[in-house]
């Protein structure tokens, strides 16, 4: 191990609790951010993602009958 990689590694060691916190606080402003950039890609996507989930489902029922959802929830219920 070189001089430079131990003294790089003791001083990641000797943070102060706010220089821990600052960087947990950087960490769960990215990781925020990536869900947010995530959630609108998947709500711009929704019909082609909708349709490709219940595809299925549509194919097994009867001609001309709908699927008929009272709320989101039981959409997930079809068991």
């Amino acid at each position: 191990m070189t001089n430079k990689s131990m003294d790089k590694a003791q001083s990641m060691n000797k943070q102060s609790l706010t220089e821990h916190l600052t960087e947990l606080r950087s960490c769960l402003i990215y990781s925020l951010a990536a869900v947010a950039v995530g959630f609108g890609a998947a709500y711009a996507y929704i019909q082609p993602i909708a349709d490709w989930f219940f595809r299925p489902l549509v194919q097994v029922l009867p001609k001309g009958k709908s699927l008929i959802f009272i709320s989101y929830q039981e959409g997930f219920f079809f068991i």
